[in-house]
């Protein structure tokens, strides 16, 4: 699960890359490890969205989204 404090940690160390001083190596590792996670939710997140998704045939007929082969 990702947080907005999270998010808005993303954001400043984003910032903080684009300054002169750039960042610690230990900052880059918090921002890789920060861009994993957020990633890893966001795909969650559309999995979720796609098993719930339904196809409306048009004989009114409802039938879940499968995976293709």
């Amino acid at each position: 699960m990702i947080t907005q404090a999270d998010i808005q940690r993303i954001n400043a160390l984003a910032r903080k890359s684009r300054t002169p001083e750039g960042l610690t190596p230990a900052e880059r590792d918090e921002q890789r490890e920060l861009r994993r996670r957020y990633v890893a939710a966001v795909r969650e997140n559309l999995t979720a969205q796609l098993d719930r998704t339904v196809i409306l045939e048009p004989d009114g007929t409802r039938r879940p989204l499968r995976p293709k082969e």
